[in-house]
């Protein structure tokens, strides 16, 4: 499958709505499965074509989504989340939030060396035999599979227990602080 220009520029998915920091969080979520499913992509696209400048443009976009966007999510959860859902007290949520914390620290260690082959890739530009080594191959899987158990447990209990324990002002409070930390104006809600 050659990757087309489309296939990865329209990662974005629903607007979310920053007045509602959960809603805010699953979106994040949303963009994170899309770009691991155009890394998949991308590592089949690559096994076939080597590092031609449809690999190369992709892997510029998943560089750039985990560069910036990721971190600012994991920071968003550490922040307000994860400090809502220990408060609770219950041993069982603060085992699963201790878990997901070490997820954060994993998929940054991850991450660094994913970023260091898809850097490598474009560096190699124009090089139809560059090719994923089956290292890399693994290392992608399990990133991929890190953040798809990680997604599905925070979406399963860990926003439900913090946005019950939560306030209407306090959730107004997370959006500010998410809204900020990004630089966006909070007149400009409606974009993402």
């Amino acid at each position: 499958m050659i990757l087309s220009r489309h296939a990865w520029q329209g990662i974005s998915s629903p607007e979310a709505d920053h007045a509602q920091p959960f809603e805010w969080l699953r979106a994040c979520h949303d963009r994170v499965e899309r770009m691991l499913d155009l890394l998949q992509r991308l590592h089949e696209h690559v096994q076939r074509h080597g590092a031609d400048a449809q690999a190369v443009d992709a892997a510029a976009q998943v560089q750039r989504y985990f560069d910036l966007a990721a971190p600012l999510h994991h920071e968003d959860e550490e922040r307000h989340v994860f400090p809502r859902v220990l408060a609770l007290g219950d041993p069982r949520l603060r085992a699963l939030v201790s878990r997901l914390q070490d997820d954060h620290a994993a998929m940054a260690s991850d991450w660094t060396g994913l970023r260091g082959r898809l850097h490598a890739l474009q560096a190699a530009a124009g090089d139809v035999t560059w090719r994923w080594t089956e290292h890399d191959h693994r290392w992608l899987a399990q990133f991929a599979q890190r953040y798809k158990l990680h997604i599905a447990a925070e979406e399963d209990e860990v926003f439900a227990a913090a946005l019950q324990a939560m306030t209407k002002a306090e959730q107004a409070a997370m959006s500010e602080d998410m809204l900020r930390r990004r630089a966006i104006a909070p007149s400009v809600r409606g974009s993402s």
